[in-house]
């Protein structure tokens, strides 16, 4: 009788929440403390001049590894972290792959960019200047992330259960296009994407959200996620047992408004969380299989890097980072015998049949490109998101390109690379997510 009773409850739940109906995923969930032992040197603002002192809450991996009833696997992978660099990303793709048998094409990783979080080994190296002793204690940190990165995805994997999942967006107001400072008729998005994951009796196992922001609304000397580790806690607090999940999309050239408080950093947070509620609270789309991810690279290329003559004319001038940057060009041709004049860069996309597609992009993207993929698959459902798998610059649109500036160029420098790009970078990337996108 009692089994009846709950039978039929589960049935007016359902029906209730269409979007709650079964469907062919199963999906694994595991998370894990990165917050490092010792104080490291923070990562993101060059102008510090101390290592991290505490920690204002930890900072975590999270992972969410998804299957479909071929057997097909994709994982998304978030991290409370300034970014991670292709060697780490590729370390830790091809140590799951040995364990799970996931392809290292399968795992996306993606990094929230707080600048609370500890120097991330080769990320933008050129901006900080450490000793030794510093630099020693980030390898090992890098070290140790790895290693933590990889259990992580392969507890994910070794945890899967039946799933259902459900998509749904609301927005927030505090992002603000911060070119020339602040920009109010600057193009920004508020979107707030949500994907919510449920066992088979409908009941939220975890949230994964997203919003198109610098994560930069302090610059503490402690570990800190910033808005979006805040955004987090506030999640998990009001759905006790969900993992909340934080991925970040293309905000390369939007901040927090207000900001430069704990407080305000806080405070968006809270209003992050809010509309994650709002949207769940909604009638969501049911999202189902198959599961299927592309991973590509396209080469960008740089303008023409300087000669040797040129570099050794550069020695002593300009800023510390510039200077910094000729004595790395003039190291590097003498050890390679040649200036690197492109970066691979990397794009993945993640579907689920034709319900939700996941497009990830390397590097810090400007909103242009979230804005354009919009337009041009507007036929389709999808989730933009930057900062994944790599970060080793900025991604200007050709508009921002034109325009110059720290995120047309001028950032370049922290990262080892002579710049700018050349013309022509927004439709390499577009054209390559075409590619991915095709059936």
């Amino acid at each position: 009788m009692l089994k009846n009773f709950l039978f039929c409850l589960l049935a007016i739940l359902i029906l209730d929440h269409p979007e709650l109906q079964g469907g062919d995923l199963r999906v694994g969930i595991a998370r894990v403390d990165i917050t490092p032992a010792k104080s490291i040197w923070l990562a993101g603002y060059a102008a510090r001049k101390e290592p991290a002192k505490g920690m204002t809450h930890p900072l975590w991996a999270k992972a969410l590894v998804f299957e479909d009833k071929h057997g097909n696997r994709a994982a998304i992978v978030t991290t409370d972290l300034i970014g991670l660099t292709r060697e780490i990303s590729d370390a830790v793709g091809n140590r799951v792959a040995k364990k799970t048998g996931m392809t290292r094409e399968q795992i996306l990783l993606n990094s929230s960019h707080t600048h609370c979080g500890p120097v991330v080994r080769g990320c933008a190296a050129l901006a900080y200047d450490l000793t030794d002793a510093q630099q020693n204690d980030v390898n090992q940190y890098a070290k140790l992330l790895e290693d933590k990165l990889v259990n992580l995805i392969i507890q994910a994997s070794q945890s899967m259960s039946d799933a259902m999942l459900a998509y749904g967006e609301d927005q927030a107001k505090f992002a603000l296009n911060r070119r020339g400072r602040y920009n109010p008729d600057g193009p920004v998005d508020h979107t707030v994407p949500v994907l919510r994951v449920c066992d088979e009796a409908g009941k939220t196992k975890a949230i994964l959200f997203g919003y198109a922001c610098h994560n930069t609304t302090i610059a503490l000397s402690q570990y800190c996620g910033d808005y979006a580790g805040f955004a987090q806690i506030a999640l998990e607090k009001k759905y006790p047992g969900v993992t909340a999940l934080f991925m970040i999309g293309c905000g390369g050239d939007a901040n927090p408004h207000p900001r430069r408080t704990l407080a305000l950093a806080e405070q968006h947070g809270n209003s992050l969380s809010d509309a994650v509620v709002r949207a769940m609270e909604k009638t969501m789309e049911p999202i189902k299989g198959p599961v299927k991810v592309k991973f590509q690279r396209t080469d960008l290329p740089f303008v023409d890097p300087p000669s040797k003559a040129e570099l050794l004319m550069r020695q002593g001038k300009g800023d510390v980072y510039l200077q910094r940057l000729t004595k790395y060009l003039l190291n590097q041709l003498d050890q390679q015998g040649a200036i690197k004049t492109s970066y691979p860069f990397p794009a993945q996309v993640i579907s689920f049949g034709n319900d939700l597609t996941l497009i990830g992009l390397g590097g810090e993207a400007v909103i242009d490109y979230s804005i354009r993929l919009h337009e041009e698959f507007s036929h389709r459902r999808i989730w933009v998101a930057s900062y994944c798998n790599e970060v080793f610059a900025y991604i200007p649109s050709e508009r921002v390109l034109k325009e110059g500036g720290y995120e047309g160029g001028g950032a370049m420098k922290y990262f080892g690379f002579h710049g700018p790009f050349q013309p022509g970078v927004e439709d390499r990337i577009i054209k390559l997510i075409h590619k991915l996108m095709e059936p």
